[in-house]
């Protein structure tokens, strides 16, 4: 009787737990369909991985980590997580949410076939409460828009992917290289 009554309250006490873990990955899809270009974007896209929250932090040499899920014409296919390491000048902590969108069926299963690796080259649009500049081997782009609920976002798919970010907090000073590579299990 009293083991029934602990798992019973076991139980019980774990689904608020998953509801608010559930609530996370609809509230972030959320703020990147009303984002502009990304929502657009994501309307159109054959599939998706979605961060709620990935942690990014360093003192020269630096690392971010967060899981995600992966979804195909809506369905969700499996989970995922992204781990990045990054050496330059960079200094404190962050935490934002990241959206990639997959143009069509052969982007996502380059995904979702093992590892997955985005090369120091890869770029990001960032919807976050600033502007912001960046240069590399593939041309050079700027970007500004207002705070988490007035986000605008402009942005284009480059090899079948589109990457969005949105800062939830923290402050870091960057200047750095790194990739982020991906791991993925079906569900």
């Amino acid at each position: 009787m009293l083991k029934r009554l602990i798992v019973t309250l076991t139980v019980l006490l774990m689904l608020p737990l998953s509801a608010a873990r559930a609530d996370e990955y609809t509230d972030t899809l959320n703020l990147f369909k009303n984002a502009g270009e990304s929502g657009s974007l994501l309307h159109s896209a054959y599939g998706y991985a979605v961060f709620p929250k990935i942690g990014k932090g360093g003192v020269g040499i630096g690392g971010a980590h967060g899981k995600g899920r992966v979804y195909e014409k809506g369905k969700r296919i499996g989970d995922t997580s992204m781990t990045q390491v990054t050496v330059g000048l960079q200094l404190g902590g962050q935490v934002y949410s990241e959206l990639i969108l997959f143009e069509d069926e052969r982007a996502l299963k380059e995904f979702t076939n093992g590892n997955f690796e985005f090369g120091a080259d890869a770029n990001a649009i960032a919807i976050t409460a600033a502007a912001g500049a960046q240069a590399g081997t593939t041309g050079t782009s700027t970007n500004v828009s207002g705070g988490k609920k007035d986000a605008k976002t402009t942005g284009a798919y480059r090899k079948g992917m589109a990457v969005f970010t949105v800062a939830k907090g923290g402050l870091m000073y960057e200047a750095s290289v790194g990739g982020q590579k991906f791991s993925y299990t079906p569900r």
